[in-house]
């Protein structure tokens, strides 16, 4: 039961991540437009970085391929994403501000699955990479 309990939730966080990436690609300037609307520095550098890390690295997660080091990746982006993104604390025009602290307090449990994840590496789950 534990095996399978790592290795879903792995290949969920893996999915978490995966399928916003792939949804960038295909809404590139609506995201963009809205990483400016909330005054994101260098947006149009960043967008492409961040679409590749969600891409290949769910990807990694999912395979269960250097998982500690994808998972803290992750975990770092979501908190960088969390303070820039759903700044719920300021007020934009077509912005719902309780959607930003949902988003915020789920981005928070999403963080703390990612810390426990990044320590699970040596827990039995299968893979189809091992690294």
């Amino acid at each position: 039961m534990e095996k399978l309990a790592v290795t879903l939730g792995r290949c969920l966080l893996g999915l978490y991540f995966l399928m916003p990436g792939i949804s960038k690609v295909t809404s590139y300037q609506a995201m963009l437009d809205y990483m400016n609307l909330h005054n994101i520095p260098m947006a149009d550098v960043l967008l492409p970085i961040t679409t590749a890390l969600q891409i290949l690295g769910g990807l990694c997660l999912i395979a269960g391929f250097r998982i500690k080091e994808m998972a803290l990746m992750f975990a770092g982006m979501t908190l960088l994403i969390n303070l820039g993104m759903h700044d719920f604390w300021n007020i934009y025009p077509e912005t719902d501000q309780g959607h930003e602290v949902q988003n915020f307090v789920k981005n928070l449990g999403i963080f703390a699955g990612l810390l426990v994840m990044s320590a699970a590496q040596h827990l039995p789950q299968w893979r189809l990479a091992k690294a």
